[in-house]
């Protein structure tokens, strides 16, 4: 099949997160398997651009990226040279996936799809989320929801979440749904690595004795905040908290370190980590934890299980899911952390048993061939219906 993938930051825009590396994933197995795959992007990288050819495909593990620069109304990545290029390339797809909601491409490439009968599936990428949206721009995006989005969403031939808790969530906006596909995000297997080649601020970080690991976004939703109360009640093992503070975060949890009196206890990390350090980070970890406030999956969830390393999430992590299946750690109510912290610090059987049973399920399930080959097969569905 020939698949376009329409997107509105890509790699190297690695500061927005999971769903960069999730569709970049995905796109790159997809083209393993013998899919002619093509990525449609913007070079909007934060309050600059990413230093790629814009206007020419270059080509990331086999998939063909086309980046077009967003001049004006970047919040929404707006890019006519876009435009032009949907509409003089749609005809020649056998299928488009959209990757975001109130943003200007999904509205624009939709758009263009239904114009040239070339059928579309829309992933929300945990964005269509009740609680999210009445935290930041409620009125604009409630009025976007009603003008706009719908109508991508009910048009399209299936949309795809990554965990039951995103389907539950999409369901509660009244949506005239198609088909839900849900369909986790995959995982890479670990990289392998030297020490020789971890950062000095890393083996700073991880040569302080024992921890426990976050890794992701230096954000509110990832329930940091609670994080840090429940580690007044853990003794003997550190917290290290890792990942970009790309909204300026970081001060208020700081803050929150002292009220708390856990000062000896924390450590930050506060940049974005890969490839030896981020395989260092794990590999000195007694567990990962995933506190969120709202997840609809949690990328990094699987990197750890995948490691071996036991996870803990609470009960809004859609990747918990995971987690139960592959009795690869505990999916827990928030006020449920100290306690749950505390016992398994000593639980050392526990834990190593838990990292094996978790490492062996998502090698055999979770891997991004795995979940390509499964979407390719919805996707040959919708083509041929």
């Amino acid at each position: 099949m020939r698949i376009l993938h329409v997107v509105p930051s890509y790699l190297p825009a690695t500061r927005y997160g999971g769903p960069i590396y999730s569709v970049h994933g995905l796109c790159r197995a997809l083209a393993g398997l013998g899919h002619e795959v093509h990525v449609v992007t913007t070079n909007v990288d934060g309050s600059g651009d990413s230093v790629v050819p814009l206007g020419d495909a270059i080509t990331l593990d086999g998939v063909k990226v086309w980046y077009f620069h967003s001049r004006v109304l970047r919040r929404i990545y707006y890019s006519p040279e876009m435009m032009r290029h949907l509409k003089k390339q749609m005809p020649s797809f056998d299928l488009v996936h959209l990757h975001s909601v109130f943003l200007w491409p999904t509205w624009a490439t939709a758009r263009v799809a239904r114009s040239a009968g070339v059928p579309y599936v829309l992933s929300p990428r945990g964005m269509l989320v009740k609680a999210l949206i009445q935290r930041k721009s409620r009125w604009i995006k409630t009025a976007w929801i009603r003008l706009i989005e719908a109508r991508n969403i009910e048009k399209a031939a299936a949309v795809h979440v990554t965990s039951g808790k995103e389907a539950e969530e999409l369901r509660g906006f009244g949506f005239r749904l198609p088909e839900v596909w849900n369909l986790p995000n995959g995982v890479d297997l670990p990289q392998s690595w030297s020490r020789a080649d971890v950062s000095e601020d890393v083996q700073k970080a991880i040569g302080q004795g024992g921890y426990v690991l976050f890794l992701g976004r230096i954000n509110w939703k990832k329930g940091l905040d609670r994080l840090i109360r429940a580690w007044r009640e853990v003794k003997g093992t550190r917290l290290l908290i890792a990942g970009n503070d790309e909204e300026g975060y970081l001060p208020e949890l700081q803050r929150h370190v002292e009220e708390c009196g856990v000062g000896l206890a924390v450590t930050f990390l506060a940049r974005s980590v890969s490839g030896a350090d981020k395989e260092a980070l794990f590999a000195g970890a007694r567990f990962f934890v995933l506190p969120s406030y709202s997840e609809n999956f949690g990328n990094t969830v699987l990197e750890a299980l995948i490691r071996g390393i036991p996870v803990v999430a609470t009960e809004e992590v859609g990747a918990g899911e995971v987690v139960r299946q592959c009795g690869g750690g505990l999916v827990i109510p928030a006020d449920k952390l100290a306690q749950t912290f505390s016992d398994l610090v000593l639980d050392l059987s526990g834990l190593e048993s838990m990292g094996k049973q978790g490492a062996a399920w998502v090698k055999a399930h979770y891997t991004w061939p795995e979940i390509a080959s499964t979407m390719a097969e919805h996707y040959r569905r919708v083509v041929h219906a």
